[in-house]
């Protein structure tokens, strides 16, 4: 950020904690997202988890599917479906004024009523919903909507193209004023080979991270005040992940989408104060909790970059943090800066190094 002396949201923030397990651990940089593929969750978190998207991945609505319980034929062509505000041409708002979950399940239930048939609406998080259509709509590309805020709309293209672009523009009477649904993301359903855990659990808000943590046959822990939001409750979220190691757990992840959404918002104070509370009010209590309890490793990486000045995912490599209570490491500085000369590891070896087995295609005992 030139406003901040060039230095980024990661080293502006007061995090004791990351710091501390930084200089005990191992630091390294991690290429989450394979050259040649979008820069998204659903790509970053699939490798995380272990299994390489290149192998597996099948499109990012399959996975929100999977994280909504949603149960839909193979023949079934899924998309995202953001509530979106376009004025203009423009793309104002990716997420459609943020609506609280009741005033979204209300829009999914009216887009549902009016417009629903060959097509069905399944209401999701907030602005983050879903949409089944028949398989044909397959064939068609369309952008992210958080990919092109400020910028014109750009109206999907190929065979099905034209089908999306009319769905889109009718639900522009449904929801009012310049408030419509924009579809992307599409795919069929998808499998992904269970993680090597006895008790894998999941914690967090977005689908797409609940989705392919069930994908990976992680069981989903509900979390009151998890909102996907830069206002999730990290305590809840701290105090789930203690229950679930106290409860017999030997694998849990988390998952917080709060710098993600203030990277897209351009927001650097809502970015920086994200990753400070990810270190005071989620880690502080968890790591004071596992070194009371015994031997324990960490997994610390972003899925993504999200870059604050263009509100934009980018698919560079970035930072991560291994910690083993048990085996100091070498030692580092948890900074893009610190790991930029570092020859970047694919993003889904991680997994396999914190579970010292191999995680890609194993399908458990």
């Amino acid at each position: 950020m030139p406003e901040h002396d060039g230095r980024t949201p990661l080293t502006l923030g007061k995090m004791p904690v990351l710091s501390r397990l930084a200089r005990q651990g191992i630091v390294g940089a991690a290429r989450t997202i394979p050259a040649g593929m979008a820069a998204g969750s659903d790509v970053g978190i699939m490798a995380i988890l272990g299994a390489d998207p290149r192998k597996y991945h099948r499109g990012r609505a399959p996975i929100e599917a999977a994280g909504l319980g949603l149960d839909l034929p193979g023949d079934r062509t899924i998309f995202r479906c953001n509530l979106v505000t376009v004025k203009d041409g423009i793309m104002a708002d990716f997420k459609g004024g943020d609506p609280d979950p009741e005033r979204a399940a209300a829009a999914i239930t009216a887009l549902q009523r009016n417009l629903g048939g060959e097509v069905a609406f399944h209401a999701g998080l907030g602005y983050r919903n879903l949409m089944s259509a028949p398989a044909a709509w397959a064939d068609s590309m369309s952008v992210a909507p958080h990919e092109i805020v400020g910028r014109q709309a750009v109206p999907p293209s190929g065979k099905a193209g034209t089908w999306l672009a009319q769905l889109m523009e009718e639900s522009r009477s449904v929801l009012g004023g310049d408030n419509q649904i924009w579809l992307w993301g599409q795919g069929q359903v998808m499998r992904l080979p269970r993680l090597p855990c006895r008790d894998g659990r999941l914690i967090g808000a977005v689908a797409v991270a609940r989705g392919l943590g069930v994908l990976r046959g992680l069981a989903i822990m509900s979390v009151p005040g998890a909102t996907g939001t830069c206002a999730t409750s990290y305590e809840a979220k701290r105090d789930t992940a203690i229950s679930a190691f106290a409860d017999g757990a030997d694998l849990v992840v988390v998952h917080v989408a709060a710098t993600d959404e203030a990277g897209h918002d351009g927001d650097v104070d809502a970015k920086i104060a994200a990753l400070e509370h990810w270190d005071s009010r989620l880690l502080a209590g968890l790591v004071e909790y596992l070194d009371e309890t015994g031997p324990w490793r960490l997994l610390w990486v972003p899925d993504h970059g999200t870059a604050t000045r263009r509100r934009a995912h980018t698919a560079t490599p970035v930072p991560y943090l291994h910690y083993d209570s048990a085996v100091p490491g070498p030692g580092g500085v948890l900074a893009e800066e610190a790991v930029a000369s570092l020859t970047p590891e694919p993003g889904h070896v991680l997994m396999s190094q914190l579970l010292d087995r191999n995680t890609d295609g194993w399908t458990g005992p």
